[in-house]
């Protein structure tokens, strides 16, 4: 009995193994001479990217893995999320003045500044994990508007390689229409092996500055870690963002736990007029790399933001909270700091300096 098992668990780990090497969805691997380029940087040491925190504060690690698999009432909406409707007319026919940000839930924006059209963390497919596996099944199957309707992307930034904000099947459809991709150091080997011409790349480390037409960005620090598979874990760098226009100033988080980097990017390029702010997806034993929704909060204070869109909520069943949560949370702390905040629904458009922002709690709909 125990060899048939032996041989049973052997077939498996070599059907996974197989299924990491060969299935596209994984990614790539920086090679040797990108390795060597990325040695110069701090966050570098090695041969991988330094996570400085542990991932998980349990001493157990299996017991913290099963969290995330456990059932309880209320993780998903009672029915399935119906977004806002985007005309593709009406993004391409904006004024250049205006600075305007639409949210596709989870952490995906599109942004229009400048003249120039971007995508934030665009993860568009169905599931956020590399199997079709009904836990990470997206909330809504409607997008606000079909990939295939997109107007063309100047550019993409990335903030760091997880399945739900780099996206396989996502790069694979919008690769033909994207001008320029800015990611953080190692990300550039899964877009190129699915497909990306390596001159649309560019890569940047924690503080280096860099600029497209009259925006300027900034590749700032986060507190998290990065991987695809089982044994490329700190392969890619993970980061945070500042981006700026001529009149207007966004700070987009990614995933961060709470740190002294908020503080010191508010310093050094706040205040922000709009903080895009990790508050979803959290467990006490994820507290280094996953804010909770009252650090979001005072995140959003520490860098200087005038107004919070808390993100990373709203699409899908990562961590085992009830899926309002969230955002319940993170408004009830924002009242009580007298932070503003605004709550668009999916597909909503946020208009930077006009009168009103999206301020309704659109979720009790659904739950």
């Amino acid at each position: 009995m125990l060899f048939i098992i032996a041989i049973l668990f052997g077939v498996l780990l070599l059907t996974a193994i197989v299924f990491i090497n060969f299935s596209p969805q994984f990614g790539g691997t920086p090679d040797k001479e990108q390795k060597k380029i990325y040695s110069q940087s701090d966050n570098f040491e090695d041969g991988k990217f330094i996570i400085r925190t542990p991932i998980s504060t349990s001493e157990n690690r299996w017991e913290a893995i099963q969290k995330v698999f456990k059932k309880k009432t209320h993780q998903r909406p009672l029915k399935e999320i119906e977004p806002l409707v985007l005309d593709s007319t009406a993004i391409t026919s904006y004024s250049s003045d205006e600075t305007k940000v639409t949210w596709f839930g989870h952490s995906t924006f599109l942004l229009q500044m400048q003249g120039a059209t971007i995508l934030l963390d665009p993860m568009l497919g169905d599931y956020a994990s590399p199997l079709p596996i009904n836990m990470t099944k997206r909330f809504n199957t409607k997008l606000p508007i079909a990939i295939e309707k997109l107007p063309f992307i100047d550019f993409v930034i990335f903030s760091h390689d997880h399945y739900d904000h780099l996206d396989y099947s996502t790069i694979k459809k919008i690769k033909d229409n994207v001008g320029k991709f800015f990611v953080p150091l190692g990300l550039s080997a899964h877009l190129t092996s699915w497909g990306v011409e390596k001159e649309k790349i560019e890569e940047l480390d924690w503080w280096d500055m860099t600029s497209f037409g009259d925006i300027q960005l900034v590749c700032t620090p986060a507190i998290h870690f990065s991987g695809r598979g089982l044994f490329d874990q700190g392969a890619t760098l993970w980061a945070s963002w500042v981006i700026k226009g001529k009149n207007d100033k966004i700070y987009f988080s990614g995933d961060s736990g709470y740190g002294n980097h908020f503080k010191t990017i508010g310093d050094k390029y706040g205040p922000f007029d709009l903080v895009l702010m990790e508050c979803g997806q959290y467990d006490k034993d994820w507290k280094n790399i996953h804010m909770f929704p009252e650090e979001t909060v005072q995140a959003a204070v520490d860098v200087k933001g005038e107004v919070l869109v808390p993100i990373h909520w709203g699409s899908f069943k990562l961590a085992n909270h009830i899926w309002t949560d969230p955002i319940e949370r993170v408004v009830k702390k924002a009242q009580e700091l007298n932070i503003n905040i605004s709550t668009p629904r999916i597909g909503e458009t946020i208009i930077i300096h006009h009168k009103t922002y999206p301020e309704t709690r659109w979720w009790v709909n659904y739950d």
